[in-house]
């Protein structure tokens, strides 16, 4: 039988992985870990950097999108970039930069310097997540996948949730500035750790870089972002800027389509496409990282803007989501070949969806109480989506397919994650001024006379609008907390065209290498 050459997407296992499975594994978690813990570290400490950078709102939003979209837009270069120079010494030097770019980012002095060097960390961190994730693929066997994406998923999850305890922690007893400086250690260790005991993969060259396909995606994914960040302050589509924006997006992603079925070596393989489980996994992740996302960036905001929570104490009682989500994620690394993997997706966006909708009751009489046992339950309910949803997108993949396909699950989540932030940040915003008006309508004379009974005219008036605003801000989240309950369940039909492949019939990675 003839054997089909080499591509960037066709990587082999790496030589010699079993022998350091678990040193292996420790080394792609912390990488998993550091760049993870960087989508969320800095919710927590964002009002501080808005007073030190001399910020808006609008602005500092960017600190966190500009760092998900470069992240997104450099991933599908991969596969690309893992045959040009080999799986290992990439890794190696996404670490290196990822680190030196933290440092910049902790001495920033403004917030366009601070935009910039979250771009560069977004670059170097692309690769981290996918790369680790097929290293860790083709360190385990096909019958290990559940307990492997059980052992990636923890730090995708776990980092992110637990980010703004470490932000918060490190904001009130240091500086926000050390949210970047504590990668510095972590960076050291993990790249130390690759030289020693990850195998280098081999050079592959014989596929040229598809820079039609990359340019027009990336002009998809900024102009989409763009749109979204700024449609609200811009008034949306009554806005020429918009209207540019959005028509770019389209036709960005129009022309890398095009580009896709007509062209020769696309920038993305499609047999990807031809894989339905795959597919439909990109659907329900690409929905389930807006709401993720979207509830990591709410909660911190919530705690301290309208619950005036300090920001340790915001962080303390974000933190035990973690806890449920870890146990999630042990519990289906333990019985991920017993059970169906759509059974344990469909209870936890459920269960996500449950705790949005009981958080959509909220007042601001809500106690730290409530926030924590939600907090337990949603993070259980994002943790038993997230591995079995990873696993079984990936378990009817052959093995040559795993660069890129790791890459392209990595975009579609940055590309949700940052939908999601822009989404909510958008409409919080929004629904915030338009309360506030309808609450104002509500003050009369007399009310105000009452209030002020014992206050200044100004400082009544002043009294009166902080409590309106604040209670106009409550109703904003309430509404976007029942959005977001709405949106967990909306895509649970999906999984009914899923058909998974039993462990059984699934070939082993060797097997599956071979046969390419």
């Amino acid at each position: 039988m003839m054997r089909r050459p080499v591509t960037h997407a066709s990587l082999p296992a790496l030589p010699g992985a079993a022998p350091n499975k678990l040193m292996i594994t420790i080394i792609v978690m912390l990488s998993t870990v550091m760049q993870a813990l960087d989508t969320t570290i800095v919710n927590v400490a964002l009002p501080h950097m808005e007073g030190s950078l001399g910020a808006t709102q609008d602005q500092i939003s960017w600190v966190l999108t500009s760092y998900i979209v470069a992240a997104a837009i450099m991933t599908p270069a991969t596969a690309w970039l893992a045959g040009r120079m080999g799986r290992t010494r990439l890794l190696v030097v996404s670490l290196i930069g990822f680190t030196i770019v933290s440092l910049f980012c902790g001495i920033a002095g403004s917030v366009s310097q601070m935009v910039f060097f979250r771009i560069l960390q977004g670059v170097f961190g692309a690769s981290m997540m996918p790369l680790s994730q097929a290293i860790l693929l083709d360190t385990h066997s096909r019958a290990e996948m559940g307990r492997a994406m059980s052992i990636w998923g923890m730090g995708v999850m776990v980092a992110p949730i637990l980010g703004p305890t470490l932000g918060g922690y490190l904001t009130e007893e240091y500086s926000w500035r050390w949210c970047f400086y504590i990668n510095l250690p972590i960076g050291i260790m993990t790249v130390l750790g690759a030289l020693a005991f990850i195998p280098e993969s081999p050079i592959v060259r014989d596929r040229k870089f598809d820079w039609f396909g990359f340019s027009f995606l990336s002009l998809a994914i900024a102009s989409l972002q763009l749109a979204l960040d700024r449609g609200e302050q811009q008034g949306w589509f009554a806005s020429a800027e918009i209207n540019i924006e959005v028509v770019l997006a389209f036709f960005g992603l129009y022309m890398f389509v095009v580009h896709s079925l007509t062209g020769q070596r696309p920038f993305i393989d499609l047999a990807l496409f031809r894989e339905r489980t795959f597919v439909l996994c990109i659907i329900l992740a690409t929905t389930t990282n807006v709401i993720f996302n979207g509830s990591f960036v709410l909660s911190p905001q919530l705690l301290q803007t309208e619950l005036n929570y300090p920001v340790v104490t915001a962080g303390l009682v974000m933190g035990p989501r973690g806890i449920g989500t870890i146990i999630a994620m042990m519990a289906y690394g333990r019985y991920a070949n017993k059970v169906d993997p759509r059974i344990p997706i469909f209870v936890g966006l459920s269960v996500t969806g449950w705790t949005m909708y009981l958080m959509s009751g909220w007042s601001l009489m809500v106690g730290s109480e409530q926030f924590i046992w939600i907090g337990v339950i949603q993070g259980f309910g994002m943790g038993t989506t997230f591995a079995p949803m990873t696993s079984l997108a990936f378990s009817t993949l052959p093995a040559n397919l795993r660069t890129e396909a790791s890459g392209f699950y990595a975009l579609v989540r940055n590309v949700g994650g940052a939908v999601g932030i822009s989404i909510v940040i958008s409409r919080l915003s929004e629904l915030t001024q338009t309360n506030h008006a309808h609450l104002g309508t509500f003050i009369t004379p007399f009310r105000h006379f009452a209030a002020s009974a014992t206050l200044s005219g100004r400082a009544s008036l002043e009294l009166l609008n902080g409590s309106i605003t604040r209670q106009a801000g409550m109703v904003a989240y309430v509404n976007v907390f029942r959005l977001l309950a709405i949106l967990s369940v909306a895509f649970l039909p999906v999984l009914l065209l899923i058909r998974p492949q039993s462990a059984a019939a699934r070939p082993d990675a060797a097997t599956a290498t071979q046969a390419h």
